[in-house]
């Protein structure tokens, strides 16, 4: 079984785990009562969708 000759440095292991984050959800202003919602969905506090009441 292979065994590594060093132990692997902080920075070294950090640096390959760059890529496994938590990435922020594109939120956007509601256009009809200013609320912060996700984009391409309907509003939860106003029920509107591109200006237009959502069923």
């Amino acid at each position: 079984m292979a065994v590594p000759f060093r132990k692997t440095s902080k920075t070294r292991k950090n640096k390959r785990r760059t890529h496994k984050k938590l990435s922020v959800p594109g939120m956007v202003e509601c256009p009809e009562c200013g609320e912060m919602k996700l984009s391409h969905r309907v509003c939860k506090s106003c029920g509107t969708y591109k200006g237009r009441e959502a069923k």
